[in-house]
């Protein structure tokens, strides 16, 4: 039995997660305060005692990115010098996660930096939910918690009932990933090979698989511009049903995004809420999936000493 006790606290990033992980662990949230002031700089203070407490800090780092980053590293900072036993950075979507590589000369690997900066900060263990790529962990010395939203979002489509469906991965990195999620669901895997020609643009070059009447499951990790969108269209002209679902774990939905997504093809985007979705974002075809149980086990069988194989089912 851990002695110490367990304490749960939330930046401003997504307090309304933090608030329901909360619920299902029956205690309460911490009591802290962020300000931005009025030179834009940050400060965070810690509103009660956590002297030798197991300290979990839920922070997702979204838009805008580098604030709620160093909002993160702050509280870290602050739950050290008030002598804490432990400080557990439930950071379900990882900040700069996809610049996890020198994709030619003279690139910082961003990824690695945001990583370097969490231990250093004095942060004793990391906990993140579908990571863009997987060799992510290896930047780390501490513990890392590698979740996924798979198992949430296999449960959801197992109740659809859709007919003559397949699991698609938009291209060639995520297939491993999609693979996991096809064998949950027991479907067909397809496998589409794109072309990144910007940051923002991308184009289909081929189609591996059997798509012809089929109803496609585009499952990802991150939707921003919504490139994956653009892919979609490649599927209904190969053959597939023109009612395409998409299951992606991180929504944050820029402006382009949310424009794509009224592709008349486009069935329903199928999210998590590792990032918090304000009501501007809200589209119709959206629906949002909760991953606060899921986060409030891993605590508490972090805090417990238990085994995590049970969420990490999606490694196997």
């Amino acid at each position: 039995m851990n002695r110490h006790p367990i304490r749960l606290f939330s930046g401003t990033a997504n307090r309304p997660l933090a608030e329901e992980i909360a619920r299902h662990l029956r205690k309460p949230l911490g009591k802290c305060t962020t300000q931005h002031l009025p030179d834009s700089e940050i400060h965070v203070t810690i509103d009660e005692l956590v002297r030798d407490d197991d300290i979990y800090i839920v922070q997702p780092c979204p838009e805008p990115v580098n604030d709620n980053l160093m909002e993160l590293l702050l509280y870290i900072d602050a739950f050290r010098r008030a002598s804490a036993y432990a400080i557990n950075v439930v950071i379900p979507y990882f900040p700069y996660a996809r610049q996890e590589r020198m994709a030619r000369g003279r690139e910082a690997i961003s990824a690695r930096v945001v990583a370097t900066m969490l231990e250093t900060m004095g942060a004793t263990r990391v906990i993140y939910m579908d990571i863009h790529a997987e060799a992510t962990q290896g930047f780390f010395t501490i513990p890392v918690d590698p979740l996924s939203a798979m198992t949430i979002f296999a449960d959801y489509f197992r109740q659809q009932n859709l007919e003559d469906a397949v699991v698609v991965a938009p291209d060639v990195g995520r297939a491993k990933l999609a693979g996991r999620f096809a064998r949950l669901l027991d479907l067909p895997l397809v496998l589409m090979h794109k072309r990144r020609t910007s940051f923002s643009d991308v184009e289909t070059m081929a189609i591996v698989g059997d798509i012809e009447g089929k109803t496609p499951i585009v499952f990802d990790d991150i939707i921003a511009g919504g490139s994956v969108l653009t892919q979609v269209e490649e599927l209904v002209k190969q053959g597939a049903k023109p009612e395409v679902w998409m299951a992606i774990t991180h929504p944050v939905l820029l402006p382009s995004a949310l424009e794509r997504l009224e592709a008349p093809y486009i069935k329903r985007l199928v999210v998590s809420n590792t990032i918090h979705v304000p009501p501007e974002k809200r589209h119709p075809k959206l629906e949002i999936l909760s991953v606060a149980s899921m986060l409030a086990e891993a605590i508490t069988r972090i805090h417990g000493g238990e085994s995590m194989g049970p969420l990490l089912k999606h490694l196997g």
